[in-house]
């Protein structure tokens, strides 16, 4: 435990709060919006930030600091928006919704302990998997600079202060300009806390109902999309960054947390591709072997977020829109360098691996399945028909 402590640095422990702030202010709005299509009430919204933050906290610190490698569990983002549309076009109830939930953790959970999971998204080949976890992170990347057109000064600031950051302190250029764009916003008026209301939130248990119906409506959507589109990202950036972790577990410890936390609102954890690749890149530490202190610091804010709830939720979504866009994009900038570079370093994969960006950063969306996936098949296709030969008869 001494060597743990011996390890935080203040550049991990900022990209920790950085991930925490991006991960929550980019996709809240949608997990509101789903526990209201729901017909969730005021209290089970802050439930579900309680089953939320707790979940994606204790899995992420608690694999961390056993390993000591960084591993970052988040929500399914493009869960929630399955369930935003399908809770309005169906009629469901929170009730049904929960049993959907139990039905989904338990998918996730065989997957995760039969090892089917990692066995196919080991067969992908490491230029295509940089080249899909590129695509995803490039979207950010371009977004903080379309920022500028809405908030110039801000933006301006924080990458004049980021480049100068990385040429006279490169380990802390992230925490610079996370300062400098919180105290342009704060000197400005731009930070909103009036309407942030403290206290512990209560979870609320909702006995889950199970039905066909919402089985098929709700679970199985819900499934494939955190596994298309949640999952196969994440074990991208894990291998993109380097690390050997052991995915299977990892895989069924999220179906495990999400069945105990299911009746009080956690949907689907899985394993995290954006706030990852800011917590396993060069800037969360130089050292590889120090940047699971930054995972668990962003564990240990999840904690306080499920803890206190609404209250954090608030705090983050007080800080402007531009300033979040601009922090994630800088953050990101050298995860995407690195997978774009492994990506057309070989010129056997390189068209594949192209085409896996492109459509990927595309953000075509067929059947309710995000591009991730739709990219890694794209560019599956594109290995099949280059590089397969008939076997040679005898």
């Amino acid at each position: 435990m001494r060597a743990r402590f011996r390890d935080v640095s203040l550049s991990a422990v900022t990209a920790g709060f950085v991930a925490v702030l991006v991960g929550f202010t980019s996709s809240v709005a949608i997990v509101f919006q789903a526990a209201t299509a729901l017909g969730a009430t005021t209290a089970q919204i802050g439930s579900w930030m309680w089953a939320l933050g707790l979940g994606m906290g204790l899995c992420t610190l608690l694999p961390s600091l056993w390993l000591r490698q960084p591993v970052m569990v988040a929500w399914s983002t493009p869960g929630a928006a399955v369930l935003a549309t399908a809770g309005i076009a169906g009629g469901f109830g929170m009730a049904q919704a929960t049993g959907a939930f139990i039905v989904c953790a338990l998918l996730i959970t065989l997957v995760g302990a039969t090892g089917w999971f990692e066995r196919v998204q080991g067969r992908i080949p490491m230029p295509v998997a940089s080249a899909l976890l590129a695509g995803v992170l490039t979207r950010f990347g371009l977004d903080a600079f379309v920022a500028l057109q809405s908030a110039f000064t801000l933006v301006l600031l924080m990458l004049a202060a980021y480049l100068l950051g990385r040429r006279l302190w490169a380990r802390y250029a992230v925490p610079g300009v996370l300062l400098v764009g919180v105290a342009y916003a704060a000197a400005t008026g731009q930070l909103h806390l009036g309407g942030v209301q403290w206290g512990l939130t209560t979870p609320v248990f909702t006995a889950p109902e199970f039905t066909w119906r919402a089985a098929v409506s709700l679970a199985l959507p819900l499934f494939v999309v955190t596994m298309a589109s949640q999952n196969l990202p994440g074990v991208a950036a894990i291998r993109a960054c380097g690390y050997t972790l052991p995915i299977s577990r990892i895989v069924t410890l999220t179906g495990v947390a999400t069945l105990v936390l299911a009746p009080f609102g956690a949907f689907a954890l899985n394993l995290s591709a954006i706030t990852a690749a800011i917590c396993m890149g060069r800037e969360a530490h130089p050292d590889p072997d120090k940047r699971y202190i930054a995972a668990a610091s962003c564990g240990a804010i999840y904690c306080v977020v499920g803890l206190f709830g609404a209250a954090v939720t608030g705090v983050l979504s007080a800080f402007p829109h531009a300033l979040v866009v601009a922090i994630a994009g800088l953050a990101l900038l050298g995860s995407i360098g690195g997978g774009l570079a492994i990506a057309v370093r070989d010129d056997a994969h390189r068209e594949a691996a192209l085409i896996t960006f492109l459509v990927t950063l595309s953000g075509l969306s067929l059947a309710g399945i995000g591009s991730a996936f739709w990219g890694v098949v794209a560019g599956a296709l594109a290995l099949f028909v280059q590089q397969w030969r008939p076997r040679a008869t005898a």
